[in-house]
């Protein structure tokens, strides 16, 4: 092989790296300052507050005493708390043994059980804030889809006889009115002919007039490594046949995937002036529903897009916090599902992500695009917001849940029944972590 060919693929692993080491060292960092400014607050000396592991490549220590640092290996980070053994927040004996009474208060494991528990749980507390900042953010810089839709652009798509015009606000399809709330049952009750009745509000005055359907045929999105990313299609490609079946709308060519129950799908599709084919193997995949559960379906890996181009309001500062406390809520809800389906043997472990397949969604996320990015960066705080509050040993959920043993029994676990627990902790979370790495491979 020569050498030149391999230069894309390097190119590949570079940015994968590098998307990865970035959003880790964000995420991270949000996680670690938390525990670190509320461990200030609360009396509690962090001496060391590090990004990445192993030798220090740069330092520098604040009036408080604690050296902020970039480290060698960038894949975490850490708060060392005065008498901490290590970064794992062991318990340093002999030097906790040697300090003063009053500076043992300063110690993560001498101060009083309120501020060791707020400093713990402000970990995953921040994770979830820098996850509203950020989708309030998003919200208010891109603005919000006005309901009912007004069109600003109608795509160009391979229909003929449209009627509806940049300004229409949309009111109602075939007399059913605009749902509140757009959802999959809706579109269904839509005969699937080429053109539909619709209902508009134009200049002030309610018209009818004709339109394709609400979603036609046209990719809006390719998943990144899917059949159909595999296959070559695009978004903005419209699928004119499907097995030899003209489509009106995208939901013809789900039922069509669905119908095949696994067999190969050929697809003609337009992309711009030509005509192309493409043979399709759809995957059996895990999707989430409605009720927050999963059911299987046979996917491309596209998803579809309406065929205007839809008018955005920037909400005000409440309405976007609202909004984003609502998105946060609502990723911690499916989250909690996922687990619980991958506990349960419900779903096929291929849907657990391990550093490979989180490096590379950070890297399809940065190619497209910076929102894209931003986003990616606040799903990825709430996950490990919401891990990190597992009752393991080693993890803060774990810590928690020893101090809720202190608050009842008031008493601490002693250092051997605590050492034992911590060591459970690490093998169980190294293990899982392994067995998440092996399905990035084999998946």
């Amino acid at each position: 092989m020569e050498m030149m060919s391999l230069l894309p693929e390097f190119g590949n692993a570079i940015l994968t790296l590098i998307a990865f080491v970035v959003a880790l060292s964000i995420i991270v960092g949000v996680h670690e300052y938390g525990h670190y400014i509320v461990g200030r607050w609360s009396g509690i000396k962090a001496e060391v507050f590090s990004i990445g592991f192993g030798p220090v490549l740069w330092s520098r220590e604040d009036r408080y005493g604690t050296r902020w640092q970039l480290a060698a290996i960038p894949f975490g980070g850490y708060v060392k708390f005065l008498g901490d053994a290590n970064a794992a927040s062991g318990k340093d004996g002999e030097a906790m043994d040697e300090m003063p009474e009053e500076e043992l208060r300063h110690t993560m494991h001498g101060a009083p059980l309120w501020a060791r528990s707020a400093t713990v749980f402000a970990g995953p507390l921040f994770n979830f804030i820098f996850t509203i900042l950020v989708f309030a953010a998003l919200f208010l810089t891109m603005g919000v889809i006005q309901n009912p839709p007004k069109v600003t652009e109608v795509k160009d798509i391979p229909v003929q006889g449209i009627e509806v015009e940049p300004g229409d606000q949309i009111m109602a399809i075939e007399g059913k009115p605009f749902p509140e709330t757009p959802d999959r049952e809706y579109f269904e009750t839509l005969p699937e002919t080429e053109l539909l009745d619709y209902t508009v509000t134009r200049r002030g005055e309610t018209v009818n007039v004709k339109g394709p359907q609400y979603t036609p045929p046209m990719i809006g999105f390719v998943q990144p490594r899917s059949a159909g990313e595999a296959a070559g299609l695009m978004a903005g490609d419209y699928i004119l046949e499907a097995n030899g079946e003209p489509l009106a709308s995208f939901r013809e060519l789900v039922r069509i995937v669905k119908g095949e129950g696994g067999e190969p799908v050929r697809l003609i599709v337009l992309r711009g002036a030509e005509e192309k084919e493409f043979v399709i193997q759809p995957e059996l995949s895990d999707v989430p529903t409605d009720e927050n559960g999963f059911e299987q379906r046979w996917l491309i890996g596209i998803t579809s897009t309406p065929f205007f181009e839809a008018e955005r309001e920037r909400p005000g500062l409440g309405e976007a916090f609202g909004l984003s406390v609502e998105r946060t809520y609502d990723v911690v809800v499916r989250s909690v599902s996922g687990l619980y389906h991958l506990a349960a043997g419900k779903i096929s472990s291929c849907n657990m992500s391990g550093a490979i397949g989180i490096a590379r969604a950070s890297k399809d996320q940065a190619e497209a695009g910076l929102e894209s990015f931003i986003g990616f960066l606040a799903l990825l705080s709430t996950a490990v917001g919401f891990l990190n509050l597992l009752p393991i040993p080693m993890l803060d959920g774990g810590h928690l849940v020893f101090y809720g043993y202190e608050a009842v029994t008031r008493r601490k676990p002693s250092d051997a029944v605590m050492n034992v627990l911590m060591t459970i902790g690490i093998a169980l979370v190294m293990s899982v972590m392994i067995f998440a790495l092996w399905t990035d491979i084999t998946c």
